[in-house]
């Protein structure tokens, strides 16, 4: 197994100088640096640009990710035609990008888009359907430039469709790609799996795609999530994915607007302390985890 962390976790916004947190992400011991693909909206824009990134991590010995949140102009279960034929279009064209760029999965809340409006009447039944009609077309282009398309599972107050790993094993399974998969994450599971690890042991081989956090949203081994059977699980469906470490400690910036960091998590949040916590995270989720 792979370990990394989102670059988002020094940050207040979701672009910025990706060649720095290489620098930093791979300085730390990691093994994978997640990004997001709003980036590749706002600041990589070039297939030049795409191209040194790549060959960047690899100079750094880093294997990259790719999260993201599509937008509610770029949604795949909307009602609206319109919504749906952007998102398609969205998704077409940044799926070649990230084959160019060697990363081999995008993980989201995909089907969906966020963060959720909860004042709208959301269908869940029917926004549902949509999404895995639609999801069944994407998963060609998907497995057309092999990369395989994280399914999100997102507790009740950021998502609606997808919020337990058996939701998520019906869905997946309804599309039947072998590139449309489950992703984990700890803090969403947290609230909404009676139990974390037979969670993962359901997901068994579908599980593509997994975050780690604290249920504080802190780096792994600053909270109260049962880490050694958490571990225990991986190791049982001999997981061999990425487990990227997903913390958001800082209040401000877009970020923590979305996240709902509403104030700052740890008293000093210099660079250096960051640094300390995540380095310390990693030796201590690779010890308790054990692969």
């Amino acid at each position: 197994m792979k370990y990394g962390i989102y670059f988002a976790y020094w940050t207040k916004e979701w672009f910025a100088d990706y060649k720095k947190y290489m620098d930093k992400v791979s300085a730390l011991g990691f093994d994978v640096m997640e990004i997001s693909c709003a980036a590749l909206r706002e600041v990589y824009t070039t297939k030049e640009q795409l191209i040194e990134l790549r060959e960047y991590a690899k100079e750094k010995n880093l294997t990259l990710t790719a999260g993201y949140g599509p937008t509610k102009a770029e949604n795949l279960c909307s009602e609206d035609p319109e919504a749906v034929k952007r998102a398609m279009a969205f998704f077409k064209d940044l799926l070649p990008k990230l084959a160019l760029m060697d990363i081999k999965i995008l993980g989201g809340g995909l089907y969906s888009y966020w963060p959720v409006d909860f004042t709208l009447n959301n269908d869940k039944g029917g926004d549902r359907a949509r999404a895995v009609k639609n999801l069944k077309e994407l998963s060609k282009t998907a497995e057309e430039y092999d990369v395989t398309l994280g399914m999100e599972v997102l507790n009740r107050y950021e998502g609606y469709i997808l919020n337990t790993c058996d939701e998520a094993i019906d869905f997946v399974d309804e599309i039947g790609s072998s590139h449309v998969k489950i992703m984990l994450d700890t803090f969403h599971m947290n609230i909404e799996e009676d139990n974390i690890a037979a969670a993962i042991r359901k997901a068994g081989s579908r599980l593509g795609h997994l975050h780690l956090g604290e249920q504080n949203r802190m780096v792994p081994g600053k909270g109260s999530l049962p880490w050694g059977e958490i571990g225990q699980a991986l190791r049982d469906i001999q997981y061999e994915g990425a487990a990227v470490m997903e913390p958001f400690v800082m209040k401000g910036g877009t970020i923590g607007k979305e996240i709902k960091v509403w104030r700052d998590l740890i008293d000093d949040l210099s660079e250096e302390r960051l640094d300390e916590d995540a380095k310390g995270a990693l030796n201590f989720v690779r010890h308790v985890f054990g692969i």
